[in-house]
């Protein structure tokens, strides 16, 4: 028998003979239905993923600000306590104020943000707001002279700025 005697199927319209030592693909195989469902099990994972992900991400959010209030409460016990002394002795007053305030400046440390109120140093923009120039023989220019409200932070972790009285250029 020569090749020219082996029959050949007949073609189907729309469809080319596939080749020699080719699978014929013209109908959906069991290997494309496999791909086909890793694929949408791929996709239902990745969903899946994502809403984890997010209730993880509000979980961790609730968690923070549990920490970060928990963090301030015993500045609200101090005010509280110095609130029922107010009557007595106004200097204990004061000095109950001054620790509440040194307080709350140790609770802003310890989540990232310390405090700076230096005086003396050059300007910068970056950590300084200007409120005001005076002329200052006794300062260098252009240098923070007084502090009317300290900043809170460093770099790009930084709450506020220092609102700063920075002495005038000398010409």
């Amino acid at each position: 028998m020569t090749t020219d005697d082996v029959p050949v199927p007949p073609e189907e319209p729309g469809r080319a003979p596939a080749a020699e030592g080719q699978p014929d693909v013209g109908e959906p195989t069991a290997e494309l239905d496999e791909v086909r469902d890793r694929w949408r099990r791929s996709l239902a994972d990745l969903d899946n993923l994502r809403k984890r992900h997010a209730r993880e991400l509000q979980r961790e959010r609730s968690d923070e600000r549990a920490r970060t209030s928990a963090a301030w409460l015993p500045v609200v016990d101090n005010l509280e306590l110095a609130l029922q002394h107010a009557g007595s002795d106004q200097s204990a007053v004061l000095e109950g104020v001054r620790a509440v305030r040194d307080l709350a400046v140790d609770v802003l440390r310890g989540l990232g943000y310390p405090r700076y109120e230096e005086t003396g140093v050059p300007f910068d923009p970056a950590r300084h707001e200007v409120v005001g120039l005076v002329d200052d023989p006794g300062a260098e220019p252009n240098t923070v002279v007084r502090v009317q409200r300290p900043g809170y932070g460093e770099g790009d972790r930084q709450l506020r700025p220092a609102a700063v009285v920075v002495n005038k250029r000398q010409e």
